[in-house]
């Protein structure tokens, strides 16, 4: 059993890749989640393949007792769905097991940073290191460009046009989406290109930003980066994560009277509704400052 089970495994792998155009986070996500249900079916004595409605149900029910939060659980679900609909479509079940809906997933507004704030963390980084102008470079590219954690860590130095002021960017799903890079953002770019990124890379890397050694940068370590100078710029590490940036700028952006079609395609949001919710997140401010300020 364990070599076919490798195999319809190996074969899923393809089928997200391939067929869905899920991206690489996606996929490890949903192999974490399956070895969990694999697991599941093994203390329970239960045949994973296929999926039955009661033990899927049994098996969400465990991990939520376990303290998995909706957004979890969820995924779980959509892991286990898809694997469902690949057995089924590879032949090896009859047909496609009914399983339960999906878990309701909890509606979080994301966090931003003011303008103000934006402008500490960058300031932060002006120490006059090698690394300090390389972080600054990171802000400004990930807060000018909307970019997420693992957009910034996959650029490449051949990802950018500098005479189409213009950067390319690989999104979810590998969706490619072309950002505009202009003003201050292209030159703190440029001059780490020029000055501060040959003194890191020992190496021959032709990716755009590297660590401290010389290697490729991570999501981990932008987040290593991001809490050391928000400690620095006096901003508490509950209040920052990889995206913050990129949700900060939207928000900021919409506040200044951008289209949401426009920031759609800036973010490289497949669809407007996921872009929508920066609009309830600026209502929602709105409302907060008309009734706490003085003067509104």
């Amino acid at each position: 059993m364990a070599d076919l089970e490798h195999a319809l495994i190996d074969g899923f792998v393809s089928y997200l890749r391939l067929e869905r155009g899920y991206s690489e986070n996606t996929i490890q996500a949903y192999m974490t989640d399956l070895v969990k249900w694999f697991d599941f079916c093994e203390r329970h004595h239960i045949n994973p393949f296929p999926p039955r409605h009661e033990f899927m149900s049994r098996f969400l029910k465990e991990m939520s007792e376990q303290g998995k939060s909706k957004a979890s659980l969820q995924r779980y679900a959509a892991a286990i769905r898809s694997w469902n609909r690949y057995l089924s479509i590879e032949g090896w079940i009859e047909e496609e097991q009914w399983l339960p809906s999906l878990p309701s997933k909890e509606q979080k507004l994301p966090q931003i940073l003011s303008e103000g704030e934006v402008e500490r963390l960058i300031s932060s980084c002006r120490d006059g290191s090698i690394l300090g102008q390389r972080d600054e470079a990171i802000f400004e590219v990930t807060y000018g460009c909307g970019l997420r954690a693992s957009e910034v860590c996959s650029l490449t130095l051949g990802n950018i046009d500098w005479h189409g002021n213009a950067m390319r960017v690989v999104g979810k799903g590998d969706r490619e989406r072309v950002v505009p890079l202009l003003g201050s953002i292209k030159e703190k770019l440029k001059r780490y290109v020029e000055i501060v990124r040959p003194q890191l890379d020992r190496r021959g890397e032709h990716w755009l930003f590297l660590t401290r050694t010389g290697r490729r940068l991570h999501r981990e370590d932008l987040w290593r980066i991001m809490r050391r100078r928000g400690r620095a710029a006096g901003i508490p590490t509950s209040r920052l994560h990889p995206h913050v940036l990129r949700h900060s700028l939207a928000t900021h952006m919409l506040r200044r009277g951008l289209d949401l079609r426009t920031l759609q395609e800036l973010l490289g949001h497949a669809s407007i509704s996921t872009t929508e919710r920066y609009t309830h997140l600026d209502l929602e401010l709105r409302d907060i400052y008309d009734r706490c300020h003085p003067r509104a």
